[in-house]
């Protein structure tokens, strides 16, 4: 029976996962509704179950080359949706 790279599953999960997580609750929380001084707690505290989901979520596909592909695309695709969307200005960090 073949493990379908277990091992690059797991590092996958373990070197993308805190990066998915970052970019996933970030958006959220910058385009959440009201001061981010005040909702900037709450969604810190929701990244730890997050990041979990996402550790998990390398998991679930067939091979590591595809948990790899997916979980570095998507972190990818998150940090250039947040530049994007800051770049044009429709979502500011609260200095």
């Amino acid at each position: 029976m073949r493990h379908g790279g277990l091992q690059a599953k797991s590092w996958a999960a373990a070197l993308l996962g805190l990066p998915l997580t970052i970019g996933l609750v970030g958006l959220v929380a910058l385009a959440w509704p009201g001061r981010q001084e005040i909702t900037a707690l709450p969604w810190m505290l929701t990244a730890f179950p997050v990041w979990i989901g996402a550790m998990s979520l390398a998991f679930v596909f067939r091979t590591g080359r595809r948990a790899w592909l997916w979980l570095g695309g998507d972190a990818l695709l998150c940090f250039a949706l947040l530049y994007a969307l800051k770049a044009a200005g429709w979502i500011a960090v609260a200095a």
